[in-house]
């Protein structure tokens, strides 16, 4: 199991990886081993995920679900397996982490009577000011 939250994990049974030959650095053996791992997360149909999550986490993955709600993420930073794969899971870890906190309700609010009243005196001034930069045109 992985654990995402107190109260939320995934089983590692829910994820698919798939190795092959990595970008960058490692030298020759770029050429010879497969170090980048393509890490799979089937999140539309995991057990583990309620749906208001799953819908926060497609706005947060954009590109990087598919329309099957499969995540795919990729990871080559590394030059050996093993932390490409740690690596992968945690980026998972913590996207599946941002989607779970579900945004606060925002409350309408009136402004207070002083504010009104501050924003009133405040156009009032400024209303004076342009006042006195009007050419007065006199006459005889």
């Amino acid at each position: 199991m992985i654990r995402i939250t107190s109260s939320l994990s995934i089983a590692e049974r829910e994820l698919t990886e798939r190795f092959m030959k990595a970008t960058g650095p490692g030298g020759q053996n770029v050429n010879k081993l497969s170090t980048a791992v393509e890490l799979r997360f089937d999140a539309a149909n995991s057990p583990s995920l309620d749906q208001s999550t799953f819908e926060r986490l497609k706005q947060l993955a954009g590109r990087r679900m598919s329309d099957e709600g499969i995540l795919i993420i990729r990871s080559q930073n590394y030059r050996t397996q093993e932390r490409n794969r740690a690596d992968a899971i945690s980026r998972l870890v913590a996207l599946i982490r941002r989607a779970s906190i579900a945004p606060k309700a925002r409350r309408p609010t009136k402004p207070t009577a002083a504010s009104k009243l501050r924003r009133r005196s405040t156009k009032t001034r400024r209303s004076y000011i342009k006042q006195l930069r009007r050419q007065r045109i006199e006459s005889d």
